[in-house]
């Protein structure tokens, strides 16, 4: 496959990349994700993006929530343990015969407890593709935070954490939200409640309120604040995967900031992870998808 188009469709973003074999050589960005979009409107949004590169039939891979079942066409989940693209792509009818579209399908978990992924596999996949002799675990932070066992290259399990949901609902739903306006971060503060939650985690809704009460009796400023609330969401989630991190080789792949965040969390603990950007292990992911049927 020489030419082809790298589409990554989350809930609320729209990234579509032009490769020539696996050189980029151009990038667009919307923010017509899948919420935003009925089934019908999946077509034309992405030929808004991408109609003047395509100069006959082009393949697109397309990964994340376009899949879904509010997606375009719900892609199958495959079962873990299974290699990261564990199944065959589902392929997309369109009406544009210069799309050829297919989308690389879940992850899905039974046992010991019902998880599902879509999108951090083609991540994983990506960073089996750069490190394929990995064996460890992979955090992906996020909206819905992943932690995935990988060994022998297959994904062996895997949970979700919801911090990055939580950390936005509260900064922008609660009685918090007047505290914690603006996006700044201090690590000292930070590093603090990382340690306070992972020891006390059963204190994690009472510590929710003191940042309140800071800010009303002592003027705490609103970038200390959000540090703390950071420190203490990540903290209690570094808790409860415990299991996941502790004396393992970890790999964390996320964006700039939430990657900032759980590297410093993780270095606290004692552990060192090796950091991969998400946008290149998307787009390897993507790659190693090219020969699937």
């Amino acid at each position: 496959m020489s030419r082809w188009i790298a589409v990554d469709w989350g809930t609320s973003t729209l990234r579509a990349t032009l490769m020539q074999g696996e050189v980029v050589q151009d990038r667009r960005e919307a923010g017509t994700g899948m919420n935003s979009l009925t089934q019908e409107m999946f077509e034309p949004t992405l030929l808004g993006l991408i109609d003047d590169w395509l100069a006959g039939p082009t393949p697109v891979l397309a990964c994340g929530m376009v899949g879904a079942r509010q997606g375009w066409a719900e892609a199958r989940y495959a079962a873990v343990p299974c290699a990261p693209m564990g199944t065959g792509l589902t392929q997309v009818k369109t009406s544009d015969p210069r799309l050829d579209v297919r989308i690389v399908p879940g992850l899905k978990q039974l046992k010991p407890h019902a998880d599902v992924m879509r999108g951090e596999e083609t991540q994983i996949a990506g960073i089996l593709a750069t490190l394929p002799d990995f064996d460890g675990v992979a955090c992906l932070p996020g909206t819905h935070t992943k932690w995935v066992h990988l060994s022998a290259g297959e994904v062996v399990s895997f949970r979700t954490v919801m911090t990055g949901e939580l950390f936005a609902t509260i900064t922008g739903q609660t009685v918090l939200r007047h505290s914690l306006d603006g996006d700044g971060w201090d690590e000292g503060p930070f590093i603090d409640a990382v340690s306070d939650a992972l020891s006390r985690p059963e204190t994690l809704a009472a510590r929710l309120f003191e940042l309140r009460a800071a800010d009303l009796l002592h003027g705490q400023t609103a970038t200390m604040g959000r540090s703390v609330l950071s420190g203490l969401l990540i903290g209690a989630e570094l808790a409860a995967t415990r299991p996941w991190w502790l004396g393992r080789d970890v790999v964390i792949t996320g964006s700039p900031r939430t990657t900032q965040a759980y590297d410093a969390a993780l270095k606290s603990q004692g552990v060192a992870p090796r950091l991969l950007p998400a946008d290149e292990m998307t787009l390897k992911g993507l790659a190693t998808a090219k020969d699937l049927p």
